[in-house]
């Protein structure tokens, strides 16, 4: 499994007219049928203007069939990119490694946290085996929806995702966690593993599976 996530930059005012042009167009054109759609943000708080999807694939060979076909569809080139290439300022795109599976919120209307740290070179796969030897402690508090480590384009990151029912309910869990002697002895021993730490809330689009 291969997770695919495209980061795209709007300009500033733009990404609500892009999130119609996806529900109106994009989604009845390319459905599932390119990749699996597993979720679909707008970013808000951290880097703003940012739209986030991600979308899942069998194998980076899959991946890359299944975006030369869509590449050939017509409806998708003359349809849909059209509405929506004078939105974009510029585009990012992640392939990553889930090491945990994906695992969807019980409930929804939720706000997610993604984070993502660059690892020390050749650190990563040591940091994903902490945090995963760590995670039952962390998730007394809140439930983790998937860890990643990155194949490109950002050499030697993991990031995970999480999911809040309020932004008050983060607050509450990241404060609790920061008080558990099992978490806190895991940050002792991986804070030393990182280079630089990055984080960003996202709001799940009217359409996204991950809501």
């Amino acid at each position: 499994m291969i997770h695919e996530m495209r980061t795209y930059t709007m300009w500033p005012g733009k990404a609500p007219e892009f999130l119609k042009a996806v529900a109106e167009k994009g989604i009845p054109i390319r459905g599932n049928d390119y990749g699996r759609m597993e979720g679909f943000w707008v970013s808000e708080f951290g880097p703003l203007n940012q739209v986030v999807h991600l979308w899942s694939h069998e194998d980076l060979n899959t991946r890359q069939e299944s975006r030369a076909r869509l590449a050939q569809n017509k409806d998708w080139i003359e349809g849909f990119v059209p509405l929506v290439r004078s939105l974009i300022r510029h585009q990012r795109i992640r392939l990553m490694h889930p090491q945990r599976p994906l695992t969807p919120p019980a409930e929804s209307g939720n706000v997610y946290e993604y984070r993502h740290y660059q690892a020390r070179v050749g650190e990563g796969p040591n940091f994903v085996a902490a945090i995963s030897e760590a995670m039952p402690a962390r998730e007394k508090y809140s439930k983790n929806v998937c860890l990643w480590l990155t194949e490109a384009g950002e050499p030697n990151e993991v990031s995970h995702l999480w999911a809040y029912q309020s932004l008050d309910a983060r607050a509450e869990a990241r404060g609790a966690a920061m008080q558990d002697p099992d978490w806190q002895a895991f940050l002792g021993q991986a804070g030393g593993m990182l280079e630089e730490m990055n984080s960003m809330v996202l709001l799940p689009a009217p359409f996204s599976p991950l809501g």
